[in-house]
């Protein structure tokens, strides 16, 4: 782990312009990139005191061994520059949004001779005009089988349309009139081509004049008795209809518009994006992303638009003019709606109408059918957050495989069906609180989750995380072992006397009765800790549990750098699988416990430093404290008390009372 204050620059050398910089890891891979409209005001954040930084963003600083910069002329050139090097250098600790799935699109392939009408996934080609994203292939396929019938365009592939030119026989689409046949001649190149522009200015939501032209056609062929075709084209523009109405209507002005949404905790984010066409709904995508950075929501937002249209930059800069003009209306649409404003707005909107050729609007919805919709996105962010953090752990199958994954890799005797995870809390040394996590079964049994309030040997605080760590073991498993030997000591009076031990709970190898088991917190072993740490933390739990003579509970540290499993004793990490189901149940203990234990240390914080000095008191706990703050009131008046007048209050003693004049006379 590197300190940042080995490779800070000086704070002369960092120019004041917008620019765009990068940290690197000792090996030279680019870990973060970011940008600035003050280059030196922004990375003199990165350097101040380590602990008052942001878990991840303290992660990233102590990660980097060097930082390098490029300034630009403007912030809207920042933003292009920023999102071209994520891009490159896929950083670690950049917000990446990922597909959770590969969603199909329509495509048309414009860049070819004969253009042809697919369903494709992946990577967005050249010279290829997409439309969707849609849920599902079938839903393509049934909206194109419709339209073929009115805008017969090819939809074979080149093997079938190179076989149809040799042989002069087009294939059956073109003998049930679904294809106008440019393989052997029947309509020249020039002509399908403008039939599958007609196609994707349909599909683009231009539907009314298509459908007013084949009205007129059809008048005048039923006008002139040719009854055949106008029989025909009115079975078009039923096809036609049937087309439209399944995107049903959501704004009634046709607007043009992207909705994003999103919903979010301390360590994950949901996306989703509703594609709005022509007052239509014409496609849905979802992210689930991990918040790698301390950034703000706003933030996030600003990070999303870059990746979901910067895509969009890449594929029209390597078209010619012509198909970058039909397609830059698709990728970006003249309105954004967000949940929250991104914090350049001006520069990303700057960014977006260089993309698009026009003016685009960023904007929060603030009322009406958009405001209706862009809840309705919100709510399928939510359900998305809430399926994904429960798809893992409510597998009882993937949950087996972890416990079992969690056995082979650790060299434990057998699955750990309880796993207790422990983590440290504090700020700068002060207010130490320590956490304690229970998942039983891979799942968490919170009723068993336990605070400790670190006082250290001196009752000053703990020195550092290990002694910390080591206190808060220490305190838990000798715990433990007290209520094992009460339970064993009820058990053999129990005997003695002659009760019956029927309806007992089994408890580490004793049958306790139910009425005292049910009392003792402490009385069920894990078959395995989880530390927040790496060797140091892990090297402290395992030393209190030998201290304490408990040899059967193993002890493991998963450290956040690099996800690393240690075990005690070991030079070098285990290795588990990025995708392992193991390393995804050690990852939710660890970001359980950090969330139990932040949440501890910041009511605590609220507090204010009005018990501080009451907490260094040995033998002084909550409820005595308590009961000294509603006789005096107030610290400062309990300060001003003899230690006769503390020792009226009920349950504090001379002895207490003389210890707790002495150490709020020392205290500031």
């Amino acid at each position: 782990m590197a300190d940042p204050s080995t490779y800070r620059p000086k704070p002369g050398e960092i120019p004041t312009q917008a620019g765009v910089y990068r940290f690197r890891d000792p090996r030279g891979r680019v870990i973060y990139v970011g940008k600035a409209k003050n280059l030196r005001a922004r990375l003199s954040n990165y350097f101040q005191n380590v602990a008052a930084l942001h878990p991840r963003t303290a992660q990233m600083v102590t990660t980097a061994s060097s930082v390098e910069w490029t300034v630009v002329a403007t912030e809207v050139e920042s933003l292009a520059l920023e999102y071209s090097w994520i891009k490159e250098y896929d950083p670690r600790f950049n917000v990446k949004y990922r597909d959770d799935k590969s969603y199909p699109y329509l495509a048309v392939t414009m860049g070819e001779e004969v253009p042809r009408v697919q369903v494709m996934r992946g990577a967005k080609r050249k010279g290829t005009r997409y439309f969707g994203p849609y849920s599902h292939a079938w839903a393509i396929r049934e909206t194109v089988d419709l339209l073929l019938r009115v805008f017969p365009i090819r939809s074979c592939s080149k093997g079938v349309y190179r076989r149809a030119q040799q042989s002069g026989r087009p294939c059956l689409l073109g003998y049930i009139d679904k294809c106008s046949a440019p393989c052997v001649g029947t309509i020249d190149v020039d002509a399908h081509r403008d039939l599958a522009e007609d196609f994707c200015a349909f599909v683009a939501g231009e539907t009314g004049s298509t459908v007013k032209r084949l009205e007129r056609e059809m008048k005048a062929a039923s006008a002139e008795l040719d009854f055949e075709r106008a029989a025909r084209l009115r079975d078009d523009l039923a096809a036609l209809r049937r087309v439209v109405e399944k995107n049903a209507v959501v704004l009634p002005d046709g607007t043009n518009a992207d909705v994003f949404a999103m919903a979010a905790d301390e360590l994950e984010a949901s996306v989703q994006v509703f594609h709005v066409r022509g007052g239509r709904i014409r496609g849905q995508r979802g992210w689930v992303t991990e918040r790698v950075e301390d950034v703000s929501d706003a933030e996030l937002v600003e990070r999303l638009l870059e990746q979901v249209y910067g895509d969009a930059a890449e594929t029209i800069d390597q078209e010619d003019t012509d198909t970058a003009a039909v397609g830059t209306d698709a990728a970006v649409p003249q309105e954004v709606i967000v949940p929250v404003l991104p914090e350049n707005l001006t520069q990303v909107q700057a960014w977006l109408r260089g993309i698009r050729g026009a003016a685009v609007n960023v904007h929060v919805a603030q009322r009406g059918d958009k405001r209706a919709l862009a809840e309705t996105v919100h709510q399928n962010a939510v359900q998305a957050l809430a399926l994904h953090k429960t798809r893992r752990a409510g597998d009882l199958t993937a949950r087996s495989a972890a416990l079992a994954e969690l056995a082979e890799h650790l060299d434990l005797p057998e699955s750990p069906l309880r796993i207790e995870c422990y983590d440290i809390s504090h700020t700068s040394g002060r207010e130490q609180v320590g956490s304690m996590v229970v998942f039983e079964d891979g799942m968490p049994r919170k009723s068993e989750y336990r605070h400790f309030v670190v006082r250290g040997p001196d009752g000053a605080g703990a020195r550092d995380d290990t002694e910390a760590m080591n206190e808060v073991l220490t305190r838990r498993f000798r715990r433990y072992l007290a209520e094992i030997e009460g339970a064993a000591d009820e058990q053999a009076d129990a005997a003695e006397d002659g009760e019956a031990i029927s309806g007992t709970a089994g408890t580490a190898g004793t049958d306790v009765p139910v009425a005292v088991q049910e009392k003792r917190r402490f009385a069920y072993p894990p078959q395995l800790v989880v530390v927040d740490g790496g060797a140091p933390q892990v090297a402290a739990a395992h030393q209190a549990l030998m201290d304490l003579g408990v040899t059967d509970v193993s002890v493991v540290g998963l450290a956040k750098r690099l996800e690393e499993v240690w075990l005690p004793g070991e030079d070098y990490p285990a290795v588990l699988p990025r995708t392992s189901d193991g390393l995804f149940l050690l990852q939710r203990l660890r970001d359980e416990a950090h969330r139990f234990a932040i949440t501890h240390h910041r009511k605590r914080r609220a507090k204010g430093m009005t018990r501080s000095a009451l907490d260094a008191v040995p033998g002084l706990g909550p409820s005595r404290q308590a009961a000294l703050l509603k006789q005096f009131g107030s610290v400062r008046a309990l300060r001003e008390a003899t230690p006769a007048e503390i020792a009226a209050v009920p349950g504090i003693g001379t002895t207490l009372a003389t210890s707790i004049a002495a150490a709020l006379a020392k205290s500031p």
